[in-house]
């Protein structure tokens, strides 16, 4: 059983401010509304609620944490287990890029996504949700130009693959490595940004997925011998 499947909610926050004092590394999950993160979240994590996909698009507005190991922590409530036992927090960003969100709140958390991408100590690696049909749109381009000055991993997850064809599908892929590959430092060596197809409904890429972002917490998912 994958460590993912342990997540459970830890918290929520709509300002730095509150942001949790754990000192676990963080991955976080950014895209825009609509490129299917809630859904890529819950089948990584094997739960159908634990992400919530709003029925208005863009109306989820708050940095959601969930914590792996100390399963039953969270935040708000008074459980025996310590917050020491937790081993990584999946941190699920708003959704950007939906048009009819009033101007002042679109600009509260694009202000949120960008310090927390920018300064969050913790932030280990940022996944990139993209619809593969419609990926590196201008706000996506802007979410990697936030993070790639800090050097740190990007994953990005094409996701909806089960609505192109093969060929498509392939074609996506290419085109998504050659846009992350024009990311270098300044010596010219590549920035470490990899990218992977990905469907929740046809259970593509699942492994995959699991695997880089557990070895992006530095979690060890292989399982305890038998005795």
């Amino acid at each position: 059983m994958s460590k993912l499947w342990q997540a459970r909610f830890f918290t929520t926050v709509n300002h730095l401010r509150d942001l949790p004092q754990t000192h676990v590394p963080e991955v976080a999950f950014a895209g825009r509304s609509n490129a299917g993160k809630s859904s890529c979240i819950n089948t990584l994590c094997n739960q159908k609620g634990l992400a919530f996909a709003s029925k208005t698009p863009g109306r989820t507005q708050h940095i959601n944490y969930f914590s792996l190991g100390g399963a039953h922590v969270a935040m708000h409530r008074k459980d025996p287990t310590k917050v020491e036992e937790i081993e990584g927090l999946l941190v699920d960003l708003p959704g950007y890029g939906y048009a009819e969100v009033s101007g002042g709140a679109k600009q509260h958390w694009q202000k949120l996504l960008g310090d927390y991408v920018q300064t969050r100590e913790q932030l280990a690696a940022l996944v990139l949700i993209m619809d593969a049909r419609r990926p590196f749109t201008e706000l996506d381009i802007q979410m990697l130009e936030w993070f790639a000055p800090t050097g740190k991993p990007i994953h990005c997850i094409l996701t909806k693959v089960d609505k192109l064809n093969r060929n498509e599908a392939s074609n996506a892929l290419r085109q998504a490595r050659s846009v992350l590959d024009s990311y270098v430092y300044e010596d010219g060596e590549p920035l470490p940004f990899t990218v992977q197809l990905f469907s929740s409904l046809k259970r593509v890429g699942i492994d995959e997925a699991t695997a880089t972002i557990l070895q992006l917490l530095g979690i060890d998912d292989t399982p305890e011998p038998t005795v």
